[in-house]
């Protein structure tokens, strides 16, 4: 049997997708060999198993932290410096991806959390429009044009290993919202637990930030415990 690494790597190499709408850039950074090289060897250290983790599912890719590094709220620092993974992207930290870290450290650190837990987004594939991060649902048509591309890598990136008992959704408004009426209609999960959006959290309630971290260690742990019945 293959491995959740091999299978995650495999995913990400052949991620292609094509919009209608030619004013919106697509961030495919798999389709760069040096991004390729780091994300294996990132899915290689932590996911060389074929252990069922809990997925944590963003909104997409944004262009300073996975749309640069290919992988889910990591941005160039946390890449090298967390992560143990040198790289040659310019060291600029992205705010979410600074959140992330918290709750993994909190966890006990990259080996402990990874080895339960999975990082993606609804759309593994971010978006630009005039130089801007576009979020999946921030235009209707793009959204709807998306549909079928999201429902086909959800159900990839479920065969992974996915524990189907119980998901957590990064971003409890609009991404919640879609994936919950997504969840309705092809039952993917038993339940998803919505969850506060790091860059809300960092930049409107960073003096409450303490109370954040507890909240998703307290999903983590409910969904996991889920996951060994």
């Amino acid at each position: 049997m293959r491995t959740f690494a091999q299978k995650a790597i495999d995913f990400h190499q052949h991620l292609q997708l094509t919009l209608p709408d030619e004013n919106i850039e697509v961030l495919n950074p798999f389709k760069q060999p040096e991004v390729m090289l780091l994300v294996s060897h990132f899915f290689e250290k932590y996911f060389n198993d074929q252990n069922q983790r809990t997925f944590l599912f963003g909104i997409n890719p944004g262009r300073f932290g996975a749309g640069i590094t290919g992988i889910s709220f990591t941005d160039p620092l946390n890449l090298q410096n967390k992560c143990g993974i040198a790289n040659n992207f310019v060291k600029k930290q992205e705010l979410s991806s600074q959140f992330i870290y918290l709750i993994i450290d909190a966890w006990g650190g990259t080996e402990a959390f990874f080895a339960k837990f999975f990082l993606s987004a609804i759309s593994p594939l971010g978006f630009t429009k005039n130089g801007k991060n576009l979020n999946y649902y921030d235009e209707k048509p793009l959204q709807k044009s998306l549909e079928s591309f999201i429902e086909k890598t959800i159900h990839e990136q479920i065969e992974m290993g996915a524990n189907r008992k119980c998901a957590l959704c990064i971003g409890g408004g609009k991404n919640f919202q879609f994936f919950d009426q997504l969840n309705n209609s092809l039952k993917l999960f038993d339940q998803i637990i919505p969850l506060d959006h790091p860059r809300f959290v960092m930049q409107y309630r960073r003096k409450a930030i303490d109370q954040y971290v507890k909240k998703y260690l307290d999903a983590l742990k409910y969904c996991e415990s889920l996951g060994d019945k």
